[in-house]
């Protein structure tokens, strides 16, 4: 109550802070008259100025106010648009670091242009992200003329680039571009070989666009690079067999974390039926032989009874397309991990492709918190602003509209079934249509788009659908939303990134209306008429109302609610907005309150009865906000499991880098070389223990697997009373003695160069086997909180253990090849392009998986054979060293480990 007034009196703290940046705002201001007076050629001048004055010392703050006006000024110009005052608080406080909340229809795109100006004056590069290829290319051509006539370079990253593409894009002043491909390409330049072939530079400073869709919805799920292992289709149409013979008793289904489980008699009946297939080794489902069996029976459960078509995904082209449960998109390209996309192809009956290995990952949170200054800006963040600050420490700051906001959002409309609420809905939509009022409905799938599409064709209602079916028509069925008597029925409306406008939009309309008409007076003219008929449109639109926007039931998230609704009402426009819900609506079905349910089946609705009230909205508010509690716990312990691994894969990264900067690593050889050595001594000869303990055959052996040495320890021992310290120098000398041997046969700058493909080589390959530890372990440390121990706890202590494993294997690995190879090498060198990975979005705790780009077909033969290639050296096996990788059942054409570029059977392969 006291809070209430004093925000009252004194405004609330966010009111008071965008308060304080209007002296910023006055000085924008101040440099406008002297600014409009330029030329051209002087406004272009304005950026060589700024560039000066940074290097005298002058910071960036104290340039905003004139740089701020000269963007404002550009833009006039150039588009024809006039930055407002709340549009200058918005671009500070993107400059500032912080998260501009700014309504639907206030000109995000536009706000952003004056923080990337300023930003880009360092020229240590400036990228602006944002949620779909086809946004990155609007914004970059559409934004990129202002910058492109203030002197600065504009590039874009979207798929299907090549490198040199994308280091271009990467060079340019301002980058635009998608959070996947920023991050994936993150990913691929470390693992590259050689810095010359690494697409991006050092992090400086970022802008996300549609931050709330990028931090915090998408960042559920690691972006993952990888490719594809074994091809088990037949084992995938086994499962699935046997799971269509289930019934709904022998399994027991959990909606909120899509999780199923079988009954006792679910477990017999499922054993017989394996069985019978010949699947199961033993009459034990859980013995330990059928591991694998069960993993692919439960991802077939979950296939087949958790994830439904046409809500979850469609079939197009015989392939199964996710749908993104946010946007109602097509995913195209991308998959769920470990079984779950084959298990619901061999559901739908189409080509399965095989699951995939990882070889590279990192989270959005640990991408985006590499950046030395992050912002973001999106219509919709203030109820996930504890998030934003508690992750990447961002403020949120709503910043207010420039025409006062008069939309009437209306209270929501209960009803009894899905059925008596389409059929209302349906009616409304009716009444709105006849009196020329555009009616724009957010359904939750495609299921529901179609089946209230139907409703309406009941009702003689002419319509637009749009959902993942009609995803190319997407901007063009947006854009003529707010015509005079639309309806246009939306799968979900966060980011889609084109306004509504009342009356229509001049742009698309020419687009499809004149797109065949020669330019000329013709063409002209009929612009003109467009123009004339948009404005007289929009008049009767006002008229009737604004644009009514219609929720057929509540999201798991507030926000995507307030998307919705933020779609009526731009830049002062009037309009309406409302909610109808049922109680069989997924929102309350699965989370709602007992006693919700209890009351409102209690209050005994009659059939097409509808009730309101502010209690229940309150009520289903509560809901919402459990699920957003939810699902922050699930980014949350992501985010935790994810540092675990970026501590490590930082040290990897760094490492590799390292590498590839330096001349030569003959000194990291050289130290690994004496590293493995005292490990090996230690192992055999242990502190403190007598030599008869000694297991000197262990050690011997080793030694020529290792450095292809055949030394007479015994006579060291016995002959000459040798310590382990000293038989450790005796070994250490002779492995060096023969080094130096072996590479003063060659050119020293050919074995610098064998030694760095050598070393990057085998840390990529055993990086990605820790990955896939790191993978299995997750999936299974949950188990050990019923031993009352934390799991996360668990988790830090064995990742630590494996990594210190991985890092004594790639030293013994590196000391390995080295020492048993001869070289023979070509006269010329090149490094190869990386290869086609599949890039995935993928949550480790779920399975669910987003990934983009590449069949796998590339990517086979790197799951075999190792990046160092690079050097196309040829190795042939020395000595009397055993093949070094005969544990590894290679297949025989497989490039071979060691880095030859030969095949397998023609390098150490020809050994066994």
């Amino acid at each position: 109550m006291l809070g209430a007034l004093v925000k009252t009196i004194f405004g609330s703290a966010n009111d008071r802070y965008v308060k304080s940046l209007d002296k910023y705002v006055q000085q924008i201001n101040a440099f406008e008259p002297a600014i409009t007076a330029m030329s051209d050629d002087e406004l272009a001048a304005q950026t060589a100025k700024f560039r000066h004055m940074l290097s005298e010392g002058t910071s960036l703050d104290d340039l905003l106010p004139e740089a701020f006006a000269t963007v404002r000024e550009t833009s006039k110009r150039v588009l024809g648009m006039r930055h407002f005052d709340v549009q200058m608080i918005g671009g500070i406080v993107l400059h500032r670091g912080e998260i501009a909340e700014m309504r639907t229809g206030e000109g995000k795109t536009l706000v952003a242009t004056v923080a990337t100006y300023l930003n880009a004056l360092e020229g240590k590069g400036v990228h602006v992200v944002t949620v779909n290829d086809y946004l990155a290319r609007r914004d970059a051509e559409w934004m990129g003329q202002i910058h492109s006539f203030l002197g600065l370079t504009v590039g874009v990253i979207v798929p299907n680039l090549n490198e040199f593409q994308r280091r271009e894009a990467y060079g340019a002043d301002i980058t635009y571009g998608t959070n996947n491909e920023f991050g994936f390409d993150y990913l691929r330049d470390n693992m590259k070989h050689d810095r010359s072939q690494m697409v991006q530079r050092p992090f400086n400073f970022a802008i996300v666009d549609e931050v709330d869709s990028i931090l915090i919805d998408e960042a559920r799920t690691p972006l993952i690079i990888s490719g594809p292992t074994d091809d088990k289709s037949e084992l995938y149409i086994s499962v699935d067999l046997v799971v269509k013979r289930l019934t709904e008793e022998d399994f027991e289904k959990d909606e909120k974390t899509k999780n199923i489980t079988l009954t006792e008699d679910g477990v017999e009946k499922a054993e017989r039926m394996l069985e019978a297939e010949g699947l199961l080794e033993g009459s034990n489902l859980y013995d330990v032989e059928n591991t694998q069996v069960v993993h692919h029976l439960d991802q077939a459960l979950k296939g087949v009874h958790m994830f439904k078509r046409d809500t979850d995904y469609i079939v197009k082209d015989d392939k199964v397309i996710i749908i993104d449960e946010f946007t109602g998109r097509m995913m195209e390209g991308r998959r769920w991990s470990n079984g779950l996309h084959q298990a619901v192809e061999a559901k739908e009956g189409v080509k399965i492709e095989p699951e995939n290995q990882t070889m590279a990952s990192i989270t959005f949170q640990n991408y985006f918190r590499m950046y030395p200054k992050l912002s973001g800006m999106t219509g919709t963040a203030a109820t996930e602003a504890a998030e934003f600050y508690d992750i990447y420490k961002m403020n949120v700051v709503t910043i207010p509209t420039n025409v006062q906001i008069q939309r009437v959002d209306e209270e929501d409309e209960f009803y009894k079934n899905t059925i008596d609420k389409f059929g209302a809905i349906a009616k409304l939509i009716r009444e709105k249509n006849e009196k020329g009022q555009p009616v724009l409905v957010g359904t939750v799938s495609i299921e529901k788009s179609e089946l209230l599409s139907d409703f309406l064709n009941k009702e003689g209602v002419k319509h637009s659908v749009l959902n993942a079916r009609f995803h190319e028509m997407e901007a063009h069925i947006v854009a003529q939303a707010g015509r005079l008597g639309a309806v246009t029925i939306a799968t979900n409306m966060a980011g889609r990134g084109t306004d509504i406008q009342l009356g229509g939009n001049v742009e698309f309309r020419t687009e499809d209306e004149l797109k065949d008409m020669p330019e000329g007076p013709e063409r002209d003219a009929a612009i003109a008429r467009i123009k004339e008929e948009v404005s007289e449109e929009k008049r009767k639109v006002l008229e009737a109302g604004g644009l009514c926007v219609i929720g057929t039931e509540r999201h798991e998230s507030r926000r995507i609610d307030n998307q919705l609704r933020g779609r009526s009402g731009r830049q002062g426009d009037p309009g309406l907005s409302k909610f109808y819900l049922c109680l069989e609506d997924d929102l309350l079905r699965i989370f709602g309150p007992d006693t919700l349910f209890s009351r409102m089946l209690n209050s005994n609705l009659e059939d097409g009865e509808a009730i309101g009230s502010k209690w229940l909205s309150k009520a289903i508010e509560t809901a919402q906000k459990k699920v957003e509690a939810r699902n922050y716990e699930v980014r949350k312990q992501v985010v935790e499991y994810d540092d675990v691994m970026n501590d490590q894969r930082k040290v990897i990264y760094e490492q590799r880098s390292d590498i590839m900067d330096a001349e030569a690593v003959d000194d990291v050889v050289t130290d690994m070389r004496a590293d493995t050595i005292n490990a090996i001594v230690a192992d055999a000869c242990p502190a403190g223990s007598y030599p008869e303990n000694w297991d000197v055959e262990g050690l011997k052996a080793r030694t020529a697997d290792i450095f292809n040495l055949d030394v007479p320890i015994e006579a060291w021992i016995e002959e000459d009373g040798l310590e382990p310290e000293q038989i450790e120098e005796r070994i250490a000398a002779q492995a060096d003695e023969k080094m130096a041997l072996k590479m003063g046969k060659d050119d020293p700058s050919i074995w610098r160069q064998v030694e760095k493909s050598i070393l990057l080589d085998r840390i990529d390959h055993h990086w990605k086997e820790h990955l896939a530890t790191l993978d299995a372990l997750r999936q299974v440390v949950f188990l050990r909180a019923y031993a009352q121990k934390t799991p996360i706890n668990e988790y830090k202590q064995e990742a630590f253990g494996l990594f210190e494993r991985m890092l004594e294997t790639i030293r013994e690995d590196v000391t390995r090849i080295l020492s048993v190879s001869e070289l023979r090498m070509p006269e010329t060198v090149d490094l190869p392009d990386l290869p086609d990975f599949l890039t995935g979005h993928i949550d480790p705790l779920t399975g669910l998986e987003d990934s983009n780009d590449g069949d796998g077909s590339a990517a086979r033969a790197a799951l075999f054979g190792s990046l160092a290639g690079s050097t196309q050296a040829t190795a042939s096996p020395g000595g009397a060293g055993a093949d070094p990788y005969a544990e590894m059942e290679l297949s025989r054409n497989a490039p071979c480990p060691c880095g030859s570029g030969n095949k397998y059977k023609h390098c150490h392969g020809a050994l066994s």
